[in-house]
């Protein structure tokens, strides 16, 4: 495929935007994923939850195509995850070299580049495209700042620019609110309340188990095999959490409901302050 462009696979009418069937992944012949199947259709929300080592990112990265699975298939909208550009991806922000120098603009622009090609000009719509995604992503203001002197609400909103830009149809999140305060986990969680209602699908990495019953249409409760796929009424009780967390989970009885707290020696912004639940 020609450096200057890319063109990206048809979609498939009536097709899944995300489908696995099968899917698993194995490092040095120890399993991260086994038998994964599930779907994600336009404008879903869906959380996935589960202790720490229980495969989410590596999830994320199969869906991607970065990582290849040792069995089943990924499709995106009816064909393989190679070249598709309607896959935005936010990685964990521990996993970004934040001192690289380069403004806020810039990270939004790379965003078309899958669009564009590497060695092309960015023309008008592409600039337009950018300035729009920063509006939406309420970042506007930020565009000429260095992106390491931003804070971490900030450096959110930014990558969700950039996949905006990038006229992603799915956006994955590899637990995008971990260690944000509240007014910026707010400002986040309105963001991708706005992209149902354009068919943007979104699935979400998280260990809040109290934001993952509020806000998400599903739960994909994951611990290498998927536990469970469904509403959050049905997914996030502590017989079904203590098949996905084992001893890492606690239950404390009250007389209104049941709390379950996940105990990961996680910080409390990473786990959320817990879920009340219904058995």
């Amino acid at each position: 495929m020609s450096l200057f462009s890319r063109r990206p696979p048809e979609h498939r009418h009536n097709a899944p935007t995300i489908e696995l069937e099968g899917v698993s992944v194995a490092y040095s012949d120890r399993p991260a994923l086994e038998d994964i199947s599930f779907q994600l259709r336009r404008g879903e929300r869906v959380a996935v939850v589960g202790p720490n080592g229980a495969g989410k990112s590596t999830l994320f990265n199969v869906i991607v195509g970065t990582i290849q699975p040792s069995a089943g298939q990924v499709h995106i909208y009816g064909s393989g995850p190679a070249e598709h550009t309607c896959i935005g991806y936010v990685p964990q922000r521990n996993s970004i070299d934040w001192r690289f120098p380069v403004t806020v603009w810039d990270v939004v622009m790379m965003g078309r580049t899958a669009r564009i090609g590497l060695l092309r000009r960015p023309g008008r719509q592409d600039r337009l495209m950018v300035e729009q995604a920063l509006a939406e992503a309420q970042a506007d203001h930020l565009a000429r700042r260095q992106i390491g002197e931003l804070s971490g609400g900030q450096q959110q909103r930014v990558f969700l620019a950039r996949a905006l830009a990038q006229e992603a149809e799915v956006l994955l999140l590899d637990e995008p609110l971990t260690g944000l305060d509240t007014p910026s986990q707010q400002a986040v969680l309105s963001i991708l309340d706005g992209l149902g209602s354009r068919g943007i699908g979104v699935l979400v990495a998280t260990h809040d188990l109290g934001q993952a019953a509020q806000f998400y249409h599903r739960i994909l409760l994951l611990n290498r095999r998927l536990i469970g796929d469904g509403p959050p009424a049905q997914l996030l009780t502590s017989q079904m959490l203590s098949r996905a967390y084992g001893s890492h989970l606690h239950i404390l009885p009250t007389t209104e409901a049941t709390i379950a707290l996940a105990d990961e020696c996680c910080s409390d912004e990473e786990m959320g302050a817990g879920v009340e639940l219904t058995g």
